[in-house]
């Protein structure tokens, strides 16, 4: 087997902030290649977003097709690491670094994986495994797997199942994996009013206090119970803004936003209509601009989940919850496509100062993307 530690240790020294990520895509098609994986890089651009690079590798034939899918972009470093963020240190057991969490070890691992497996089975591999690697993860989501998919339709070398390595255990390894995920919507509101002296607010509108209505009529509804595989829908206002710096002055203008993260309980269009409806009982002239971000979608669990689940439990003993909790991910493409399930590292530190990831865990996670190889095709 590739050593998945090293292998992520060399993705994370190649920094690739979205979606800068053609570097580092060289760098795996140089690892599968010798592999004997036929790689195809794939550009794609849209009018107002950044062209992107991604990567489409498989070997081998025949009906059975597995997938692996991810990406290798990351979010910007920031300020105030312990050591350099594109290092790749391993301190104690932790290898640090940008895209060591997200999600740049669950790649290495499966490609780790993958190794092993081949070495093992040689010519005796009857079937198909695939990597589906974006650049455009983190960013606008719009040249990268959404457009991969479309084209590996179009050529008719869809997968049978996918598995999406993005972190997906909160606290501990082998804790959770996903088979759905919640939709998000986004709404910001723009409240006009009459900028007047707050003695005299009989000449005045006050902006504020309607706006404070209605965001207190909208948390105050219950969206939905959830059920057993979404937990409740839930309203989050992000932003409140009036930009008045003097304390005798009605505000002629306010604003907010909001986020909703929802189950297949709602629809955005619902949701919408509902937003609309408790603005225009309160400030009939006021706008509001909507933001449709993933729709929420759930694979009902079935024999890839229980596949990919049961692998865990060989290598851990524990027996993974099925979660539909966390942000969104590329999954929410995928899905449009065949059967999708997410398996990958605890995703605690993604996106902070200091990511990192225990040692321990990328060499398990190798193992765990093993066990799935072994089951889907035979070991």
């Amino acid at each position: 087997m590739l050593n998945p530690v090293e292998l992520s240790q060399a993705l994370v020294r190649c920094p690739s902030v979205t979606p800068d990520a053609r570097p580092v895509m060289d760098v795996i098609a140089g690892v599968l290649e010798p592999l004997g994986f036929a790689c195809e890089h794939l550009r794609f651009s849209a009018e107002g977003t950044p062209d992107v690079d991604n990567l489409a590798a498989s070997i081998g034939s025949g009906e059975r097709h597995l997938a692996f899918a991810g990406h290798l972009d990351v979010v910007p470093p920031g300020e105030g690491w312990s050591s350099a963020p594109f290092d790749g240190q391993i301190r104690d057991g932790v290898l640090y670094g940008r895209g060591s969490a997200d999600m740049k070890t669950g790649v290495a691992a499966f490609v780790a994986a993958a190794s092993a497996y081949l070495e093992a089975r040689g010519d005796a591999f009857d079937g198909r495994i695939s990597l589906i690697l974006t650049g455009d993860e983190e960013g606008p989501a719009i040249n990268g797997t959404k457009k991969v998919m479309e084209h590996l339709k179009a050529k008719g070398d869809l997968p049978e199942v996918c598995l999406l390595g993005e972190p997906t255990c909160r606290e501990f390894f082998g804790e959770m994996l996903k088979i759905g995920r919640r939709g998000s919507l986004t709404a910001h509101i723009a409240v006009e009013g009459v900028q007047g002296h707050v003695a005299y607010p009989d000449a005045a509108d006050n902006p504020t206090h309607r706006l404070v209505r209605i965001l207190d009529e909208l948390l105050a509804k219950k969206l939905d119970a959830g059920d057993a595989h979404f937990p409740p829908s839930s309203l989050m206002i992000t932003t409140v803004d009036v930009g008045n710096p003097a304390t005798n002055v009605i505000p002629g203008a306010a604003k907010a936003s909001l986020n909703i993260r929802f189950s297949t309980h709602q629809t955005s269009e619902g949701l919408e209509r509902w937003i609309e409806s408790v603005i225009a009982r309160h400030a009939p002239k006021a706008t509001v601009r909507f933001e449709r971000g993933a729709q929420p979608f759930l694979n009902p669990p079935g024999a890839w989940s229980d596949l990919v689940a049961a692998a865990v439990t060989d290598v851990t003993g524990l027996v993974p919850q099925f979660s539909t909790t966390g942000g969104t991910s590329d999954a929410r493409f995928i899905k449009d496509y065949c059967a999708v399930v997410e398996y990958g590292l605890p995703g605690k530190t993604m996106h902070q100062v200091d990511e990192g990831v225990a040692v321990a865990d990328i060499e398990s996670l190798a193992q765990v993307y093993l066990r799935v190889l072994e089951r889907y095709f035979g070991s």
